[in-house]
């Protein structure tokens, strides 16, 4: 096998910046190879609004990842966010044909499950098998081979906008990249970031990033409920830029160097330089004042998570807590403000099981990137998406046949 069927790239288009991650199989594992990061100005709360200026930090993010890990890149897999995601459980029901169930019944039995009316501007980004159920025998992961009547499979269905989605392909596709699938943002960072036996148990994953808060909530080994708020780290920046009265780019640069979630932390000596705006001198202030200005809005996110969780009545599966992760959570005690906020344990989630430059991506702002790729490597077998599919008597013959297989 060539090096380039061994290489998979995620590509993270974030409201604050967009990240592409290069990783390449190997018989251990996946190793990180290429990093590239640029700040990204084309997107709010997730969604894109500005299609040349995504463009251009796309092309940035992946030409530096390029050159790190020394190959080209064609094919992407690109993360989704934004307040249009929905996500709902839904169930299906089929008889099974020989007795005995065989991959074309499991493809029945989904089908059957995602057979529910969507909106026209709404379509269908995944389809997650949560357990099957073979004549009331509950709790089965794996099916196939199974024998038995009747065939029941509950799913949870995550739907979104259709244009975000066709946005976020044309911006790749003007890039010169295909995009090999649409992956929800917390999904890929729970890849990550969670261990299977906090899955098994039950944990909720809260991605907070700079436009939006995602959140995923696990148990049982599968995801039960998904949700985007739409706030995030920008609504911070931009409280410390009206609160201490300096520019964007400065209250950005000022709450990841000295932002803290907790202003009881802060001891009362220290102080920040704060530059001003309009040519003025800049300004001597004390830490504790830029710890009170992001304390009450880290606590109001956290309170939107507490809610989240207590409508999707998920709130009893959550037995080994919370994981945080995101670019915002690097701020200091962010664990222990969430910690009180919620009402129960949190950690600080950092991208694991990947080998590489470690060193590099062992930070919670590249846990969607790292979790796109380990993503693609579990789900290598897919189609490429375009805008304008052309293909479509390809399509309709290729059904045909499969229809046909399955009758004689």
């Amino acid at each position: 096998m060539g090096r380039k069927e061994e290489i998979i790239v995620g590509l993270d288009i974030g409201t604050t910046k967009i990240a592409c991650i290069i990783g390449e199989l190997n018989n251990d594992g996946m190793d990180i190879i290429g990093v590239g990061t640029h700040p990204s100005t084309g997107l709010r709360k997730g969604v894109v609004i500005n299609i040349d200026a995504t463009i251009n930090s796309i092309k940035k993010a992946v030409e530096e990842a390029e050159l790190m890990a020394g190959c080209e890149v064609n094919t992407v897999y690109a993360g989704i966010a934004g307040g249009h995601i929905k996500g709902f459980n839904s169930h299906g029901i089929v008889a099974i044909k020989d007795k005995e169930v065989r991959p074309a019944d499991l493809a029945r039995v989904v089908d059957a499950a995602k057979a529910i009316a969507i909106p026209m501007d709404r379509e269908v980004i995944h389809v997650i098998p949560q357990e099957y159920i073979i004549d009331d025998q509950d709790g089965i992961r794996e099916p196939i081979g199974m024998s038995g009547v009747r065939f029941e499979a509950k799913v949870h269905i995550v739907t979104g906008s259709v244009t975000s989605a066709q946005n976020i392909i044309k911006c790749a596709n003007a890039c010169g990249l295909d995009v090999a699938d649409i992956v929800l943002e917390q999904l890929a960072s729970s890849e990550a970031v969670l261990s299977e036996d906090e899955k098994e148990l039950g944990v909720a994953v809260v991605d907070i990033g700079g436009g939006t808060t995602d959140i995923a909530i696990f148990s049982g080994g599968s995801i039960v409920h998904t949700a985007v708020l739409s706030v995030g780290g920008s609504h911070l920046t931009n409280d410390i830029a009206v609160g201490l009265r300096t520019p964007m780019a400065e209250a950005e640069r000022i709450k990841q160097r000295y932002g803290c979630g907790m202003t009881n932390r802060v001891s009362p000596d220290e102080t920040i330089e704060v530059p001003s705006v309009g040519g003025r001198p800049p300004r001597v202030l004390g830490r504790h004042i830029l710890a009170e200005i992001i304390e009450p809005r880290v606590e109001e996110i956290f309170s939107f998570v507490a809610r989240e969780i207590r409508n999707s009545g998920c709130e009893d599966l959550i037995a080994s807590g919370v994981v945080i992760t995101g670019g915002t959570t690097i701020l200091e005690h962010m664990p222990e403000l969430a910690e009180e906020v919620l009402g129960m344990p949190v950690r600080r989630g950092l991208p694991t099981g990947v080998g590489g430059l470690v060193d590099v991506v062992r930070n919670p702002k590249f846990a969607t990137g790292v979790g796109l790729v380990m993503y693609g490597a579990q789900n290598e077998e897919r189609s490429i998406f375009r805008v304008r599919e052309e293909k479509v008597y390809d399509k309709v013959a290729k059904r045909m046949r499969d229809w046909f297989s399955e009758i004689f």
